[in-house]
This record gives structure tokens, sequence and C-alpha cells, in this order.
């Protein structure tokens, strides 16, 4: 088996929440966005990584996802961050650590998803 891509599906109650975490902060693009349907939707790009977003209440309930995202530059992801979306930072891991594993890491989060943000 080979395969190229992993591409999320995020289920938020207010697809807006999500827009603001990956678009406003993580400066995402949309690539594809579906927001006058019964069933608000969009796809946000950055690099070769893509993420699907979805409004649906029900299955936000269900699922509550956790992500890593890879970076070469955690302290200029960080001030960033800080300066713009600081109240995204989690309450306990947000500062830059470096963990026993050897990885420096810090999380955001919103009502939904949690995104540990790591450089090795």
């Amino acid at each position: 088996m080979h395969f190229t891509t992993l591409v999320p599906n995020i289920f938020y109650p207010d697809i807006n929440d999500g827009l603001i975490l990956f678009v406003e902060c993580l400066h995402f693009k949309i690539s594809h966005k579906e927001m006058l349907s019964d069933k608000l939707f969009c796809v946000l790009k950055q690099g070769g990584i893509t993420v699907n977003l979805f409004q649906d209440e029900v299955l936000a309930d269900q699922h509550h996802p956790e992500f890593r995202l890879i970076t070469t530059d955690i302290e200029k992801v960080y001030l960033e961050i800080c300066g713009s979306h600081s109240h995204l930072l989690h309450h306990i891991q947000n500062k830059i650590e470096l963990k026993s594993w050897g990885a420096q890491e810090f999380v955001i989060t919103d009502n939904q998803i949690s995104i540990i943000i790591q450089q090795w």
C-alpha cells in the first residue's frame, strides 16, 4: 500500500470557531467552501496539509480530536500566536516546553480540538 496524504475531517457546532483557529491563527487558506448550503463545509490548505471543516453539532459532540503540527521554527510560531491569538493557548501547556522524548512543544485549543505545535 502507498498513501500520499492524510486529510482529517473536523466537526464543529459552529464552523466559524474552526475558521478562527485554522485561517486566522494558523494562516491556512480556504481552498473550497460551501457556506450557503444546509451542511456548512470548508477545505483548508497550507503547504502540503489539508483539513476539512464541517458544521455538525451532533458529530462535534462525539469527536474531540487532537493533532500535531510539526514546525522548524517553534519560537516564531509561538510568538506569532501569542501576539494574535493568545486566548487559544492551552491553560496548562501554554509555553514552549522541552519534553522528555526530545521535542519542544506547546498546545493551542479551541472549544473543539487541541493542536500540539512541535519541533524536534
